[in-house]
């Protein structure tokens, strides 16, 4: 019997399908910054966090805020350790404490340096703030898959960083060639 290693999705996005039953993912696009066996770890790129607005939260932790950042939401990472912070951004931007390269032309930072450099305009040239993750245990992610809960698309910088909130869930579904008046929420055998 031939066996396989499960796929890698680490740099790929998951687009949740309709009918998922966990409204706190609701037409959710999740960047995944790792997977593996041990289990995966994803940040939602599309949920703006309507309660607090960048520049506040800089001041809240103390953070002199020289940088035009009026307008800048910070997201809703997922359910996972809401009070964590992490940065998704351009590689043009390295912390001097530790940066993940999830993938060449995204990375991620969760260091408070990052924040700092935001700040003073120092920072990346496009980035996401989010606030909590979204985490799998070692299999749950596969089988959310298998059960119809995701599909996966390619990541890309246009989609996490350019496109608006509201239509990054359409434009991801999109770029894998999916109509979302075309999704159901029940699952299939051929």
């Amino acid at each position: 019997m031939k066996t396989t290693a499960p796929t890698n999705l680490t740099g790929h996005m998951l687009i949740a399908m309709p009918g998922m039953g966990d409204p706190r993912f609701e037409q959710s696009v999740v960047f995944l910054c790792d997977h593996s066996d041990e289990g995966a770890m994803g940040l939602i790129v599309n949920k703006p966090n309507t309660d607090i607005e960048m520049k506040a939260l800089l001041e809240q932790l103390d953070i002199a805020v020289d940088a035009d950042l009026a307008g800048r939401q910070v997201h809703f990472g997922g359910p996972v350790e809401m009070g964590r912070g992490f940065v998704l951004h351009t590689p043009d931007y390295e912390s001097v404490v530790t940066t993940l390269e999830v993938r060449d032309d995204i990375h991620m930072t969760a260091t408070l340096d990052v924040l700092e450099d935001l700040g003073r305009g120092d920072g990346p040239d496009k980035w996401l703030m989010l606030l909590g993750y979204a985490g799998w245990g070692p299999g749950q992610l596969e089988r959310e898959i298998a059960e119809n809960g995701w599909l996966v698309c390619e990541a890309s910088t246009g989609l996490v960083f350019d496109a608006g909130d509201m239509d990054k869930w359409t434009a991801a579904l999109q770029s894998i060639g999916v109509a979302p008046v075309a999704l159901s929420s029940e699952g299939g055998r051929a």
